[in-house]
C-alpha cells in the first residue's frame, strides 16, 4: 500500500513521507503511535493528468454550485518591486539611520494591500516578491502574520506592528555566513548551533532601536520557541511566549515548508497544512484555528485530482476545512462535498 499523507512526530519531524510504500515495520510503528487511521492511495502509479473537457450539463452544475472565494491579499507588481527593494535594503543596512522608518513603511504598504480589498484570506502563490529566499520569506511571513492578527481581531496598530515583526523576524540571519544559510547538505552540529542563534542575533540588532516596541523585540527573539518548552533559544513554555511570537511561528513554519531550498524540496500546501496541524502540542491552538480559516489551498476554479481518480473543479471552500473544499467531477458532474458529506469521507485531493 502507498500512504497518501505525511506522518510526523510531536516535534514536527517527518517520519514517513507521503507516497511511501508501507512495509510491515512501518504499519506496526503506526499502530504503536495509536493513530486512528491513515489515508491510502489507490494504486501506486503516478496519474498522468490529461484535463477532461466537461459536458454542457456538467458546466451548468459547476456554475450553479460555484461560490467565490473571500477576498485575498493582492500585491501589484509595483508594490512587489517596492517591498522587495525595501526588504533587501533592511537586510543589507541593519545599522542605517532610516532602518526603523523603512521597516514601518513596508508594513504600511502591506497593511494597505490587506485593507484596500478588505482581504480575509491569502494565497501563498500570489505573495512572491523575490526569487531570493530570505527576502521572499520575510514578506510572506509578515503578510501571513498580519492576516492572522486581523483574524484574531487585533487592533489596526497591532496588525501593523505584527507586520514589522514579521519583516524582521529573521534579520539575525544577516549575521550568519551565506555558505551556512544556503548549504545544500546537512549542517554540522557547530553550524546548526550557529544557525539557532539567529533569533538572538536579530534581537541584538534591533534592541538599541528605541522606536521598535517590546512586542517586536519579543517576536523576533521568541519565534522559534515552542509551547512545550522544546524550542530555542531559551526553551520558554506557553505562558512565557508573546502572542506576537506565537503568530510569527505558525507563519514561519508554513512558509518554510512550502518553499524549496537548496537542502530540501518544497512540500505541497496540503502536506504542509497537515504537518502544521500535527504540531498542536507545540504551536498555539488559537492561531492554528485562525490559520485554517485564512489560508486558501485550493482557489475556486482550480482543477484537482481526487483519490478516486476523477478530475474535479473546486467550486467553494470551507474556511473550517481548507483541505476539503466542495468540488464537481469533470467527467460525472458529481458534487463532492468533501467537508460535510460522510459518503466522501474516504476521498481526498491528490
Amino acid at each position: 500500500m502507498m500512504i497518501d499523507q505525511p506522518i510526523v512526530d510531536l516535534s514536527g519531524r517527518l517520519l514517513i513521507s507521503r507516497k511511501s510504500l508501507l512495509t510491515a515495520k512501518m504499519i506496526q510503528a503506526l499502530k504503536d503511535m495509536y493513530l486512528p487511521g491513515v489515508y491510502i492511495r489507490e494504486g501506486t502509479e503516478e496519474p498522468i493528468l490529461e484535463l477532461s473537457e466537461p459536458t454542457e450539463e456538467v458546466k451548468e452544475i459547476i456554475a450553479r454550485e460555484t461560490v467565490s472565494d473571500v477576498s485575498k491579499v493582492e500585491l501589484t507588481e509595483k508594490v512587489k518591486k517596492h517591498v522587495s527593494e525595501g526588504i533587501q535594503y533592511l537586510y543589507g543596512n541593519t545599522e542605517a539611520d532610516d532602518f526603523v522608518d523603512t521597516s514601518k513603511a513596508i508594513s504600511d504598504v502591506l497593511l494597505k494591500a490587506i485593507s484596500d480589498n478588505e482581504a480575509l484570506a491569502f494565497d501563498i502563490n500570489i505573495l512572491k516578491v523575490s526569487d531570493e529566499y530570505t527576502f521572499k520569506h520575510s514578506v510572506d511571513v509578515a503578510t501571513i502574520s498580519m492576516m492572522l492578527a486581523k483574524k484574531a481581531r487585533m487592533s489596526t496598530q497591532e496588525v501593523h506592528v505584527m507586520g514589522v515583526c514579521g519583516l524582521l523576524h529573521d534579520i539575525g540571519k544577516s549575521r550568519i555566513p551565506n555558505e551556512i544559510l544556503n548549504k545544500p547538505g546537512k549542517l554540522t552540529d557547530k553550524e546548526f548551533e550557529l544557525m539557532k542563534r539567529h533569533p538572538v542575533l536579530g534581537h541584538d540588532i534591533i534592541k538599541e532601536k528605541t522606536d521598535l516596541s517590546i512586542d517586536i523585540l519579543n517576536g523576533v527573539l521568541q519565534h522559534h520557541e515552542k509551547l512545550n518548552g522544546k524550542g530555542y533559544p531559551v526553551g520558554l513554555v506557553s505562558r512565557q511566549i508573546s502572542r506576537f511570537a506565537k503568530i510569527i511561528s505558525v507563519a514561519d513554519i508554513y512558509d518554510a515548508l512550502v518553499t524549496e531550498r537548496p537542502y530540501k524540496s518544497a512540500f505541497s500546501q496540503r502536506d504542509a497544512m497537515e504537518m502544521i496541524l500535527s504540531m498542536s502540542g507545540e504551536l498555539d491552538v488559537s492561531t492554528l484555528r485562525h490559520f485554517m480559516g485564512t489560508v486558501i489551498l485550493y482557489p475556486v476554479g482550480s482543477i484537482v485530482l481526487l483519490s478516486n481518480g476523477e478530475q474535479a473543479r473546486v467550486v467553494s471552500n470551507n474556511s473550517s476545512f481548507p483541505l476539503r473544499p466542495k468540488v464537481v467531477g469533470l467527467q460525472t458532474g458529481k458534487i463532492y462535498n468533501l467537508a460535510d458529506d460522510l459518503s466522501c469521507a474516504n476521498i481526498v485531493i491528490d
